[in-house]
């Protein structure tokens, strides 16, 4: 069966997946991928925790897991900071399969979450940026397409764009971002293949241990029960807050009140006392547009099918 192929090309304000082109992948690397609001930072540290516990951590989490595609970060500075480094490396990427390099010796993270929750977090994500993170993306060369939009003040109106409208010519939700439903279904296509591992937020909520224990065996990676639990322990939405400033560094350029914005809640359910009946029907809407099991797993998590 042969491997996925890149198919799409995403440019947009946040995105430049041509930059993948600049990055030397080597065996072994680790690349971390949701649409966004998903954990990706939860996995980030599951996996720089795994690969760091018994050795010398670096300063600042998401310096060491660069997100490739993000526009705001100079590529060639990230491209000089990955071939520095002399351990195995996990990126993080924010593109679906169909957009990054695929090689059968690197190993793959999706992580899957209910559209609803995801939603819910982007909302406290994206009210909260600073008016200088607009201009810093907006106002980059490079920029393809149009300027990334305000947060409405009304969450209905965001979520009725987001719900119904794609930013790619290819994609049928995520507006102003980019797609959750089609990122996710670039994955599940390929979910069989031993190089792709596919994690829920919701059994990470869960079960962190045990969804940490998977992680390990699919990356290969052995410790002592004492040390999954300190690595587990570690990675606790309520440790991550109080260590926030080695996980993701400054972020007052980008949110008001800075780290304290980036890890929020990180809880499940809000949309519950959210989302009207008429919400609900628009979600259920574009669901309907993905396969069955895909769709069920994304609300309920558990084994993948």
């Amino acid at each position: 069966m042969a491997g996925p192929k890149r198919t799409r090309v995403y440019q947009n304000h946040h995105l430049d997946s041509t930059r993948w082109e600049q990055i030397a992948l080597r065996p072994g690397d680790i690349v971390i991928s949701t649409a966004y609001k998903a954990g990706t930072t939860l996995t980030q540290m599951i996996v720089g925790n795994l690969l760091f516990w018994e050795g010398e951590r670096p300063e600042v989490l998401l310096r060491a897991s660069p997100w490739i595609e993000m526009r705001r970060n100079a590529i060639a500075e990230v491209r000089e900071d990955l071939e520095a480094q002399t351990h195995r490396r996990f990126l993080k990427s924010h593109v679906g399969l169909d957009g990054i390099p695929y090689r059968d010796d690197i190993s793959y993270i999706y992580v899957g979450r209910d559209p609803r929750d995801v939603f819910m977090s982007l909302w406290n994500h994206y009210r909260n940026h600073v008016p200088a993170f607009f201009a810093d993306l907006n106002d980059s060369p490079g920029r393809v397409g149009e300027p990334f939009p305000p947060c409405p003040d009304d969450i209905y109106e965001l979520w009725q764009k987001w719900i119904t409208r794609g930013w790619f010519e290819w994609e049928s939700d995520g507006y102003p971002y980019w797609s959750l439903l089609h990122h996710a279904q670039t994955w599940w296509e390929h979910r069989t293949l031993p190089n792709i591992h596919c994690v829920h937020y919701g059994d990470l909520l869960a079960d962190l241990e045990g969804e940490i224990a998977r992680i390990a065996n699919f990356l290969e990676i052995e410790h002592s029960d004492e040390a999954f639990a300190g690595i587990t322990e570690a990675c606790r939405f309520e440790t991550a807050k109080k260590n926030a400033d080695c996980i993701v560094g400054d972020m007052s350029q980008s949110f008001r009140a800075g780290n304290q914005t980036f890890f929020h809640q990180g809880t499940n359910g809000r949309w519950r006392d959210v989302l009207r009946e008429e919400d609900l029907a628009l979600y259920r809407q574009a669901m309907h547009r993905l396969p069955l099991d895909l769709a069920r797993w994304l609300e309920n998590g558990g084994p993948v099918p």
